[in-house]
This record gives structure tokens, C-alpha cells and sequence, in this order.
């Protein structure tokens, strides 16, 4: 069964064979399956070649690329395999009519909202007062809906978010003192964490899209930009509460990851390896857990739900059946 690596030692990676062989700074060598590898996550300093990178391609193994700081820095996204030029056109189209494309940028904004507005419920009912903000957040839900531009919906989505991360003080457990999303860089260890598990999800979307006949580069919400995939970033927002915001409130909540698990001399800008390494393998762990699906009737990974939105997503723009971002039900 393939699977996601993560690289965090220094080294080189080249083709050896049909195998993938990584050689660390120790010049200790071990010889990965090709047929074992999903996609690569490369955390360290990584010498590589064409040679390595084009026997990636051939075998459609995204590889995504991370700085010292735990920062995503970009994707080597393989030739697209599953190529439907009339999926293409339809996916243009739908850019292209402000109707269509406002219609499915509400929806992923509806279920964003949605599952934010259930992660809030989840810890209101075990005794963290946030009733307030789920208020509030419910009152803006109400506008979604109603919006005519990408801009005043992109406002209220800005809005929820803000509402939303006023409640992180009340949810975890540890005096964390988040007043507000930074990026660019973070000033504090959440907004570090916030941004390093983000990236999990984002790059982690990408390979499910690559999977499918969607183009990456053809969204909605996000304006496409150059050397972007802001696809990805589209659907992330329907999963960036159930994947990202619960393994970190889990992480912080049990103590996994602390103060201490960033430099404090360079303002909690930088994970330290060992955190960034436990919460990968959490992310990952998340992933292979399963549900139920109410409309499957079948057991399906969370990393699956994933591949689900995108088939959902390519059946709106086949005019097959109207899209609806997935919401949590339980």
C-alpha cells in the first residue's frame, strides 16, 4: 500500500534501479519501493537530480518541499496522467461565469463555516464556553449564501475566521494568548503551528486532485495566480477545520506540542525537527482513521473524503449534480 514519507534528515535522494535510495549526512543509505511512495515531503537540506526527479514523474509522485522554518515552500506536481480536455473547458467555463463561479465559492465557504461552527459545538458541549462566538459565527453563516462577489465573500470568511480564533484561548488548554491570524511571517507558536499544518492539508489536497482529471491551477474562491495551485487551496478550506484545526487543538490539549517545542529565540518562528516530525505522523494518523459515510453507507479514510470532494466537484461541472462542500455530521 503506498504511502506518504517524510524526509527530515539532511542528504540525497537519487533513483537506484527501480528504487528510491536516500543517503543521509551519516552516509547511512536506505532503499525505498518505488511502488511503496505516494508522495515525498522533503523537511531538510535535499541534494537531488533530474535523473531522480524524472523517475518521480514517471511513477506520479508529487514532492513537496518545506524550509528550515517548517514553512511550505512549493510542489513538484508530475505530468498529469488522467488528461479529459472536456473537463477542462467545463472547469474554464466555470471561472469564467461569474454565476457558476461565485455559486461553487459559496459552497466551499459553506462548508468551511459549517465545520468550524461543529468544532465549536464539539467543545462548547465539554464544558469550554464558547456560545458567544457560535453565535456570532451563525449569524454570519446566514450571509454566505447571499453574496453577489468573491470579495464580500471572501469579507465574510474573513470575519468567521476571526470570530473563530477568538475562541482558541477558551479551547486550549495552555495560555496560549492568540489574539489574531499572521502570516508572513507568524509571530507567535500558533500562528507557526497554524501555518505548518495548513501546508499538511494543502499539499495533501494537491495529491488527491492530481489524482483526478481536475486541473490544479482552475479555482473559484482563490483567484489562479502564476505557479500556484490554487485549486487546492479552495478545497483545503472545506478541510482545514476537520484536518488541521482538531490536530492541533488535540496536540495542544494533551501537551504534545508546547512552548518548548519551538526557538524562542527567533520569536516562535521555527518548529524544532522532533515537533515538526510528531506532527506529521499525527497528521498522517488522522488520515487512515475512518468514518461511516451517511451517503456511501461504507467505512472511508479521512484522507479518502478528500479524493470524495473532488469527484463531487467534477460531477457539478459536468452538470451531473450540484456540488456541496462536505460538512461534519458527527
Amino acid at each position: 500500500m503506498k504511502r506518504s514519507y517524510y524526509i527530515y534528515t539532511n542528504g540525497n535522494i537519487h533513483r537506484k534501479d527501480n528504487t528510491l535510495q536516500f543517503t543521509n549526512s551519516y552516509n547511512e543509505t536506505r532503499d525505498i519501493p518505488i511502488e511503496q511512495v505516494k508522495d515525498i515531503y522533503f523537511m531538510s537540506e535535499m541534494t537531488l537530480n533530474t535523473k531522480f526527479i524524472n523517475f518521480a514523474s514517471k511513477n506520479q509522485i508529487p514532492l513537496h518541499f518545506f524550509n528550515y522554518y517548517s514553512f511550505y515552500t512549493g510542489s513538484f506536481y508530475p505530468k498529469e496522467v488522467l488528461l479529459a480536455g472536456n473537463l477542462l473547458v467545463k472547469q474554464v467555463r466555470h471561472y469564467d461565469d461569474d454565476r457558476k463561479r461565485i455559486g461553487i465559492a459559496r459552497k466551499f465557504i459553506d462548508a468551511a463555516a459549517a465545520n468550524i461552527y461543529r468544532n465549536l459545538r464539539y467543545y462548547n458541549s465539554r464544558g469550554k464556553d464558547v456560545k458567544k462566538t457560535m453565535i456570532e459565527i451563525d449569524s454570519l453563516r446566514k450571509k454566505i449564501l447571499k453574496t453577489d462577489s468573491i470579495n464580500e465573500l471572501m469579507g465574510i470568511e474573513g470575519n468567521i475566521r476571526k470570530q473563530y480564533y477568538s475562541a482558541w484561548n477558551i479551547i486550549v488548554d495552555q495560555q496560549i494568548n492568540f489574539e489574531k491570524r499572521v502570516k508572513n511571517p507568524p509571530d507567535n507558536m500558533i500562528n507557526t503551528m497554524i501555518s505548518f499544518v495548513n501546508g499538511l492539508v494543502y499539499t495533501r489536497v494537491l495529491g488527491e486532485i492530481y489524482r483526478t482529471q481536475l486541473n490544479p491551477t482552475i479555482s473559484y474562491l482563490h483567484e489562479p495566480g502564476v505557479r500556484r495551485f490554487s485549486l487546492s487551496l479552495d478545497l483545503a478550506e472545506v478541510f482545514k477545520p476537520i484536518l488541521g484545526d482538531r490536530l492541533i487543538f488535540s496536540l495542544l490539549n494533551k501537551n504534545q506540542i508546547t512552548e518548548n517545542s519551538f526557538t524562542k529565540d527567533l520569536n516562535y518562528l521555527h518548529l524544532k525537527k522532533d515537533a515538526s516530525r510528531l506532527i506529521s505522523m499525527k497528521f498522517d494518523d488522522m488520515l487512515k482513521k475512518t468514518i461511516r459515510h451517511k451517503d456511501l453507507s461504507k467505512n472511508v479514510t479521512y484522507q479518502h473524503l478528500i479524493r470524495l470532494e473532488c469527484y463531487k466537484l467534477i460531477k457539478h461541472l459536468m452538470g451531473e449534480k450540484e456540488y456541496e462542500g462536505f460538512k461534519i455530521w458527527w
